[in-house]
């Protein structure tokens, strides 16, 4: 017989926040562990998401056991939407809510019937192959999250998920360490893959408790309309905003499609619980004195189409930012997003409102376990291996480090990159080569068709412009019977460069001299050619260049 093994393939989340996939594989067959998103970056030209490189994917899709999704986050669960019309049929475990945010996903796309969606809780015991889950409720900044146990041929290993420890949650689940504790035994665990987000903050993460006293003071003072923005699926936030609305006399009203959907979904499943006065900016905006009132909306990051930026902008047909108004921005600036909030920020000023935001209140508690958390996750599992993962590279390395502090032997932290398998044999480990991973690219109904040559043309056109020449000419004799018209696309104002434009007329039609007839291809080539030199030379620009030659 073959000797057991686990292999552990990272499609996502090792070297960035988002992104986060795993396939485990055994003889028994393959599990996916989370299936997440990332949104673009500024390189990112015109592109909607970034989703992870499904190659491996379908090599494996014969085995595949299922999908375990840790919590309902973009970044765990964002990607399903293109990976079911892959793999139909496949089954997807993950917490009621989590599920819940799956269907709503399927459902807009029409492929709910695609997918089994198996609902685990605190008490399942999951076999899938030679695997078998167990479901550890953990404290993280949406309901119902988990992180895995999992019994392996090879031993037991931990998978945090993402997690803090408030040993006093004020709604939901703790991070009760006894669970882990338990299941790691007198030995410890083999492997533990623990949350590396927070690993450069010291101490411990801020408690909810503290976030809603600070919430409660705002509230006390604030003469005027409180509007508070926050992730839409922060629900156990939203619940303190409620409860403070009640405790205040203020209504709520609720602004943003995601937000209304998931507070809808949260009250279904007995997770939230309404305030007595709640509208939906949608439907009604009620007539208040304004010290009644208080807006939760979407908008947190700057998002240009949120409602918040909406109000701001005067986009928004219900509501509006205005004088007198207190914004509580209750979350953590994404670090790509700080510029697009700080000009929101700016502008609100501008509108007469104050602002509060994280870096001067304390009004947004992260849901990442910060330093001194990660390290009791570490003495609780007591790894014989351990894998940093969920973060960029410098917070693997660090976790790395606290990881040797703790009591791990150096020899046994594995830093492991996306598509770097980590095989784990009874005795002994090893990293077999590497797989594709590239990120996949989705562009309105696209994809994957947007690639890196396509970024840097877009790149090019946003920095340089274009030029596009367009003539017709004869098929037999070459001669031109049209044009050349040229027009300018983000490259010169035509009126204050039309001598240049006639001058680089005179260049085509020396480009189609030069050519015969029927050399379409040439003709362009040698027009593209000597145009960008021509206006490199002149005006140090280097536009793309499109010729369009018709034949009659």
């Amino acid at each position: 017989m073959s000797e057991p093994y686990l292999k552990i393939t990272p499609l996502g989340g090792l070297g960035e926040i988002g992104l986060n996939c795993q396939l485990w594989e055994t003889a028994g067959g393959v599990v996916m562990v989370d299936c997440g998103l990332m949104f673009p970056e500024d390189a990112h030209l015109g592109v909607d998401v970034v989703i992870p490189h499904f190659a491996a994917v379908s090599g494996v899709k014969d085995r595949l056991l299922g999908v375990v999704l840790t919590h309902g986050h973009e970044d765990h669960i964002g990607a399903l939407p293109w990976l079911v019309p892959e793999l139909r049929g496949i089954r997807i475990y993950g917490s009621r809510f989590t599920l819940a945010l799956v269907e709503n996903k399927l459902r807009e796309r029409d492929i709910l019937d695609w997918a089994e969606l198996c609902p685990v809780d605190g008490n399942t015991v999951l076999p899938l192959g030679d695997l078998t889950f167990r479901f550890f409720p953990v404290c993280h900044s949406i309901p119902e999250g988990f992180a895995l146990g999992v019994e392996s041929p090879v031993g037991r290993v931990v998978h945090s998920g993402d997690f803090k420890i408030d040993p006093h949650p004020l709604y939901g689940s703790g991070t009760d360490l006894e669970l882990f504790r338990s299941f790691a035994g007198p030995g410890g665990v083999r492997l533990l893959l623990s949350d590396s987000t927070n690993v450069a903050r010291d101490g411990r993460s801020l408690t909810e408790r503290e976030v809603k006293a600070s919430l409660d003071r705002i509230f006390a003072t604030a003469k005027g309309r409180i509007v508070i923005t926050l992730f839409s699926s922060h629900i156990p936030r939203i619940q303190e905003v409620f409860d403070l609305a009640r405790d205040h006399g203020r209504t709520v009203v609720v602004s943003g499609k995601s937000l209304a959907s998931n507070i809808e979904t949260a009250r279904e499943l007995g997770i939230a619980k309404l305030p007595p006065a709640f509208f939906n900016a949608h439907s009604c905006v009620p007539d208040l004195p304004d010290e009644r009132i208080v807006l939760v909306v979407t908008g947190a990051q700057g998002e240009p189409l949120s409602a918040l930026s909406r109000m701001v902008l005067g986009g928004h047909r219900q509501l509006e930012i205005r004088q007198g108004d207190t914004v509580v921005m209750s979350s953590r600036m994404i670090p790509g997003n700080v510029k697009a909030v700080s000009r929101l920020i700016n502008e609100m000023y501008r509108l007469g409102a104050e602002v509060l935001y994280e870096s001067v209140h304390a009004i947004h508690a992260s849901g990442h376990a910060q330093k001194e958390e990660l390290r009791d996750m570490l003495l609780a599992t007591r790894p014989e291996l351990f894998v940093p993962i969920h973060g960029e590279y410098r917070h693997l390395v660090k976790h790395g480090r606290l990881a040797a502090e703790s009591g791990v032997q150096k020899d046994n932290i594995i830093l492991l990159e996306n598509g770097h398998p980590l095989r784990l044999l009874p005795d002994s480990f090893c990293l077999e080569a590497r797989v594709p991973v590239e990120y996949t690219l989705v562009d309105g109904k696209g994809v994957g068709d947007v690639g890196y040559s396509v970024l840097r043309e877009r790149r090019i056109l946003g920095d340089e412009g274009m030029v596009i020449v367009v003539l017709v000419v004869d098929a037999d004799t070459g001669s031109v019977l049209h044009g050349p018209e040229m027009f300018s696309k983000g490259f010169v104002f035509e009126q204050k460069y039309s001598h240049l434009l006639e001058d680089a007329k005179c260049l085509v039609l020396d480009e189609i001299e030069a050519a015969k007839p029927g050399q379409l291809t040439r003709m362009r080539e040698g027009i593209r050619s000597s145009l960008r030199n021509f206006f490199r030379r002149v005006l140090g620009r280097d536009p793309v260049v499109v010729p369009i030659i018709s034949e009659v």
